[in-house]
């Protein structure tokens, strides 16, 4: 039996943009900002999604990730009783929670690295952090160096091969698991945490909760040296992104379907998005703003478990500068929602009931049937039964013969209201309008 994660449909919240929460934490008490985020349920429900990515949320000094407490909440949100408030109403709308795990660093604000400022060598979480030196300062004023994220001298990475550090984070999981419930975490800059860390905490989790499930941040690299049987469930597929955003930008789908085919290698779900908090929005990068809903096809119906950052079913845009991701992470209120509300939200909805609903589309095998580089099909195999999804990038229409791989007899176009197409010789001739798509069941003859 397959896990929730495999078919799930992740909805993507950064909650202290979102909310409109202030960018600085002055270590007052906030409103009760996940009230504001419950209003969020209904509406991410109805585009068809089954679980939520949420964070950052450990209490921290600015953006998120420079973690001061790793057992409360941002004040800036709410407190942990907030929390335990929106995890069981999301619970009770079947929607799964899954949190960022900032493991790999922590702010300077964090108890330990304030008793080796406070201590120096007497400290004895001085072999917290990686690369701790009574032998120069830090640029920061410290008496010590230590190593940073990315020379990020406010991030000083943690030591993961101390055992006590290992336990510690391993204690604050179960802290989650036990106090809210938690369905996973996301683990921030897995791309550069240490592997028998990984692998412990595989086993960790799996005695905590069943499903648990652990996926990565990594960009470059091997998929498949993170996920396996001893470590993750899954990592981001930034090569995905990059190939869907600039196969359709150079009208070339060829660039598409070799990473998909490469990637279909590694045999596992990788978690898919079309933007994410950390990239300039899709309808920015996009040259033609018409592929958005293409975009969308191929998202909700390529091998992987597919995400929706808040706003883009909206066709939101946003670009980062060099010192400001402001842009990607906007204050958005529940009260615009109808005024957001545009033709891409229901199409975006209408793919999310046809991955909920076809196993095609969570484990199913994927099967290259047309590639030009303006039109591509391919097929979602299940038993006895395709998922076959049809694109157009060109402006003009185009007609497809795409050749059905199982003996059948008619396809339904679940786009275009179960829409009626007969297959003749093994073959479905449809034709697309430009800057379109098509999603198609077809059922085997027995």
């Amino acid at each position: 039996m397959s896990a929730w994660y495999e078919k799930a449909i992740f909805y993507h919240m950064y909650p202290l943009g979102m909310t409109g929460a202030p960018k600085q934490n002055t270590g007052t008490e906030g409103a009760d900002q996940f009230r504001k985020l419950e209003q969020w349920l209904p509406h991410i429900k109805s585009l068809g999604c089954t679980a939520i990515y949420i964070g950052p949320l450990f209490e921290s000094a600015s953006h998120g990730y420079d973690t001061t407490d790793y057992k409360q909440t941002d004040r800036r949100l709410g407190s942990n009783e907030a929390f335990g408030r929106f995890t069981a109403l999301c619970h009770e709308h079947e929607l799964r929670v899954v949190v960022d795990g900032v493991f790999n660093h922590t702010g300077r604000n964090f108890f330990a690295f304030r008793d080796i400022q406070e201590k120096k060598w007497d400290s004895p979480f001085k072999d917290w952090y990686k690369g701790v030196s009574f032998d120069w300062q830090s640029p920061l004023g410290d008496p010590f160096g230590y190593e940073a994220w990315q020379g990020h001298f406010e991030l000083p990475c943690l030591n993961h091969a101390n055992p006590k550090v290992r336990q510690y984070l391993f204690d604050v999981i179960r802290f989650w698991v036990d106090e809210f419930d938690i369905d996973g975490i996301r683990l921030d800059c897995a791309n550069v945490l240490d592997f028998r860390f990984m692998e412990e905490m595989r086993r960790e989790t799996e005695a905590m909760k069943e499903d648990f499930w652990l996926m990565g941040e990594v960009i470059h690299g091997d998929y498949s040296r993170w996920v396996n049987d001893r470590m993750l469930h899954s990592v981001t597929n930034y090569e995905l992104h990059k190939s869907i955003y600039s196969g359709f930008n150079d009208r070339n789908f060829f660039e598409i379907a070799h990473n998909v085919r490469r990637l279909e290698a590694i045999g596992r779900s990788l978690y898919t998005f079309a933007d994410n908090h950390d990239e300039d929005r899709i309808a920015s990068k996009l040259r033609t703003r018409e592929h958005l809903f293409p975009v969308y096809i191929c998202l909700m119906t390529l091998p992987g478990i597919p995400s929706i950052y808040y706003g883009g079913e909206w066709g939101m845009e946003g670009k980062r500068t060099p010192d400001c991701d402001e842009a990607l992470r906007p204050a958005v209120s529940p009260d615009d929602f109808e005024k957001l509300h545009c033709e891409l939200t229901d199409k975006i909805a209408r793919l999310g009931a046809i991955h909920r609903d076809y196993d095609e589309l969570h484990m199913g095998r994927y099967q290259e049937l047309l590639l030009t580089n303006r039109q591509y099909a391919f097929a979602r195999h299940g038993n006895n039964r395709l998922i076959i999804t049809a694109l157009n990038n060109d402006d003009q229409e185009a007609v497809l013969n795409i050749p059905v791989p199982i003996a059948a007899s008619e396809a339904v176009n679940l786009l275009e209201d179960n829409e009626i197409l007969p297959i003749t010789d093994g073959k479905i001739q449809i034709t697309l309008q430009g800057c379109s798509g098509a999603v198609l069941k077809i059922k085997g003859e027995l």
